[in-house]
């Protein structure tokens, strides 16, 4: 079981223990981050009549075993080493770029930049900042080729480009693109730890989590390119495989966190090293025995096609895709299509289509780091038949109007992160899309205080 906010352990125990269903979990946990947090989520369990008090008991004591189990783990495991205060510059030389890639990583960066006729950069807290020296053309091309094999290179040299995984063993992974421009060689490299991260550690809900219940369908990430998505479709199929005993199939270009086969048998595939395409890869996995289908990006017809048809034939299918909200999602899913089959699409998406899960990453007033703001959207009777009738625009008033169900819209997250100080107003208006919403600052309670996220 991994390490998890104290409620959300809670709930997954009791359902380990088979003493609640995840439904019964999903709705106790809308009713605790309603109360924000002024009662536990074992009284709220008692108090629906799902479980008893003998039960709730037994369900912390088990509780309390997994966290001392876990306590003992972190301990044997020695910390690393602080990160330094200020940019330090590290001259290149051969393979002197891992120390550059092991420095992004101590010092929670999101991405290195390596440019040619430009100073190696840092993604930091949102922004860039200098992290070593100027590299010429011929500098920058050296470095970067040392980490490609024979193949990527030919890649490279064949298309200008190429995508490729990059590990520094028993520190983190990396998601690399490298490509030629007009002054050279360049190359960007997302950090990706080596485990995939928990809810906890995103700061998003327990209520979310409900989304790991689901068995069959389709469920969505989506936002902008670099807002945490493939992250929060990582700590989805973490909880999965943890609690089920499903054959999971991921395919990804190229693979970024690496998920160990838990309860469930866990394999992924590489685009380019492993499968020639997501479509070709989907295809063969329909022949494959899988329950759950995590498709690192839906980027065509074919693909989406796929993924529709996987979801319709009882497969739980979790993907990411580049639209800015829930309703943009709908719309582009069956917009991709020919006119004269996109009845059929919304057909097929009203009655396979589970949740969209659309968020944002934003700085933290604090400066320590950024803060997620999510939509999500449950597909209920409501909105199937909303899809289905072609009347997607309708459904923002759903999601205005679905808090009870666990629906949040992105302005409603927005309102309450800058509520409670967690991020300026400022920040908050370059994401809201009604910005009259927003107060002027952080409020102090009258009552109890709600969670980041909810109104």
């Amino acid at each position: 079981m991994a390490d998890t906010q104290p409620g959300l352990l809670l709930g997954r125990v009791a359902v380990e223990l088979g003493l609640i269903t995840p439904e019964q979990l999903a709705d106790a946990s809308v009713a605790y981050d309603r109360l924000g947090g002024t009662v536990r989520l074992g009284e709220v369990l008692v108090q629906k009549g799902y479980l008893s008090e003998a039960q709730l008991q037994q369900v912390l004591a088990r509780q309390r075993e997994v966290l001392a189990s876990q306590e003992a783990a972190v301990r044997a495991v020695p910390p690393p080493p602080p990160p330094p205060a200020t940019p330090v510059s590290v001259p290149l030389g051969s393979r002197q770029l891992d120390r550059v890639l092991e420095q992004a990583f101590r010092r929670g960066a999101s991405d290195l930049h390596v440019h040619s006729g430009a100073a190696l950069k840092l993604r930091q807290r949102g922004e860039l900042v200098d992290a070593g020296p100027v590299l010429d053309r011929g500098a920058a091309e050296r470095v970067i080729r040392e980490i490609l094999t024979a193949e990527q290179q030919a890649a490279l040299d064949a298309s200008g480009q190429v995508d490729l995984a990059y590990s520094l063993p028993g520190l983190a992974r990396y998601r690399v693109n490298v490509y030629r421009q007009q002054n050279g060689l360049d190359a960007v490299f997302r950090i990706v730890p080596e485990r995939p991260p928990t809810y906890a550690e995103l700061g998003l809900p327990n209520s979310l989590a409900r989304i790991a219940n689901y068995h069959q369908g389709m469920v969505l990430f989506t936002g902008p390119a670099g807002c945490g998505k493939s992250s929060t479709l990582a700590a989805t199929l973490n909880i999965i495989s943890e609690e089920r005993r499903d054959h999971i199939i991921t395919i990804e270009d190229p693979i970024e966190y690496l998920h160990s086969s838990k309860r469930c048998l866990v394999n992924q595939r590489a685009v380019g090293s492993h499968t020639g395409s997501f479509a070709r890869a989907l295809r063969a996995a329909l022949r494959e025995d899988p329950d759950v289908i995590a498709i690192g990006e839906l980027r065509d017809l074919e693909t989406i096609s796929l993924a529709l048809t996987a979801a319709e034939t009882g497969h739980l299918v979790l993907a990411t895709l580049h639209t800015n909200s829930a309703l943009r999602t709908i719309g582009r899913m069956v917009g991709v299509f020919p006119a004269q089959q996109q009845a059929q699409i919304r057909t097929m998406l009203s009655e396979s289509l589970r949740a969209v899960v659309s968020q944002r990453l934003l700085r933290r007033a604090d400066g320590r780091g950024r803060v997620v703001a999510y939509e999500l959207l449950i597909v209920n009777r409501a909105v199937s038949s909303l899809i289905r009738e072609d009347k997607a625009f309708q459904i923002k008033s759903v999601l205005q109007t679905g808090a009870a169900q666990g629906m949040c819209t992105l302005d409603a997250s927005l309102v309450g992160l800058v509520k409670s100080g967690v991020v300026t107003r400022e920040e908050a208006l370059r994401h809201a899309e009604e910005p009259q919403r927003l107060p002027a600052g952080p409020v102090a309670p009258t009552g109890p205080p709600g969670p980041a996220g909810s109104t």
